[in-house]
């Protein structure tokens, strides 16, 4: 016989835990041992996912010089990066489904990086954007698998900011990132500084390696899994139960993503063109972003357990578009006011973010959640990966400033969509 204790045991607090679940860190203390090594893997992997997604954005102006590249071109490695993403993050809602989240997260670390090292290697532009695809099998996956992990062991109470720490990972790969385009580009010639930011991506491999010893999946979900007859099963979110639901957070994530990943894309080769600044340059402006997305992040996750989920989304979607706007609007040598202005516009496009692990976990039953999750973050990611797209098409003729109005109406998009799903503060998972 097992002397494994059962599931209660291992996903609840224990008084003194529940006893100290107050305070900066309750939240962390609340997940127990198991927890916040799950907590730990997803944090490494989300961050890790985020560096090795920067390294395009960070290295396209030196790609396009390169290969001799349009804005359309260039645009267009962001749209197949999103597109495939999609199919991997449905793919990999329906392996953490059937086989596991834990085995699922460890899937897409390797494929993101194995591809993400691939682009280095590519020899001309067309091979580069398969490779570019590729990698966005396991990119497209791995937040959804680590953000279900970690959400079946948080608490109700805590779910909210717990999810939105992880998120803020996002900002600390993405900082690493910028971190290492400042250095690699200001010692190696851009024809070779492309390559090496791609070979860093490398770095994944040694979070799989701890993750597959330490990290395990919450027993409840374990027990549930087991016992399933719908496990990993497309069928059951188009539902009549869980229809609505599907369509509307489809929607929700098409907005919000449509408006991140344009900024996400665009915002560096802004400043670098438009804005002329040196490669320091960018990377200090990136740093109030950046800055201001970490902590957009934690604020966020405290607000959506605070305020509730939908109401955190309306409050940042309408402040993210009023910042894009602003943003693309400062006139030519204002720079300082640029400066000034990427704190805010960092903190509130990531806000918006934070209550989206605790919001579309809550919103799908145990069997299919990461089905319904994967697929519907991941379809949004597909969607709305049309605006980067847009604004490349169109920056020639209206400059990269003017073109990044389409981030604002992504945003919009966004709180049209909540009209139609349920508030779900307080939700238990179980």
């Amino acid at each position: 016989m097992s002397a494994t204790p059962p599931p209660q045991a291992l996903t609840h607090p224990t008084a003194d835990e529940r006893a100290a679940d107050d305070g900066a860190f309750g939240w962390l203390r609340a997940l127990g041992p198991r927890g916040r090594r799950a907590f730990a893997g997803a944090f490494g992997g989300y961050a890790l996912d985020s560096y090795d997604y920067f390294t395009l954005p960070l290295s396209m102006v030196a790609l396009a010089a390169y290969f001799g590249l349009d804005s359309g071109q260039t645009g267009l490695f962001t749209t197949v990066t999103l597109v495939v993403s999609a199919i991997g993050g449905a793919l990999a809602g329906v392996l953490a489904d059937r086989i596991g989240r834990v085995k699922a997260l460890m899937i897409t670390v390797i494929t993101y990086a194995v591809f993400t090292v691939a682009c280095g290697f590519a020899p001309n532009y067309e091979t580069l954007l398969v490779f570019r695809a590729l990698q966005g099998l396991g990119f497209g996956g791995e937040w959804a698998v680590g953000a279900i992990l970690v959400a079946e062991y948080a608490s109700a109470k805590h779910r909210g900011r717990t999810l939105g720490a992880i998120q803020s990972s996002w900002a600390v790969g993405w900082a690493l990132a910028a971190v290492m385009y400042t250095v690699v580009f200001s010692l190696a010639d851009d024809d070779l500084a492309w390559r090496v930011m791609f070979w860093t991506g490398a770095l994944p491999a040694l979070l799989v390696i701890w993750m597959r010893r330490r990290v395990h999946d919450a027993p409840e979900a374990v027990a549930v899994r087991e016992r399933s007859t719908e496990k990993g099963n497309f069928a059951a979110i188009f539902k009549p139960g869980l229809l609505r639901t599907t369509i509307f957070a489809g929607l929700l994530s098409t907005g919000v993503q449509g408006g991140y990943y344009t900024l996400a894309t665009w915002v560096p080769t802004y400043l670098k063109t438009e804005r002329e600044l040196s490669v320091v340059g960018t990377g200090g402006y990136l740093t109030f972003l950046i800055s201001g997305a970490f902590l957009g992040y934690l604020t966020g996750g405290y607000l959506t357990d605070r305020l509730g989920r939908r109401r955190n989304i309306w409050l940042f979607a309408l402040l993210s578009a009023v910042c894009i706007l602003a943003y693309a609007n400062i006139p030519s040598g204002a720079n300082t006011l640029l400066l000034i202005l990427g704190f805010p516009l960092g903190f509130c496009m990531s806000a918006i973010f934070s209550g989206f692990g605790s919001y579309l976990s809550e919103l799908y039953p145990t069997a299919v959640r990461g089905t319904g999750q994967g697929f519907t973050y991941n379809t949004g990611r597909a969607v709305g990966a049309v605006f980067p797209t847009t604004v490349g098409f169109l920056a020639d003729s209206w400059g990269v400033g003017g073109a990044l109005v389409f981030g604002a109406i992504g945003y919009g998009i966004a709180a049209l969509a909540l009209l139609g799903l349920p508030e779900t503060r307080g939700k238990e998972l179980a």
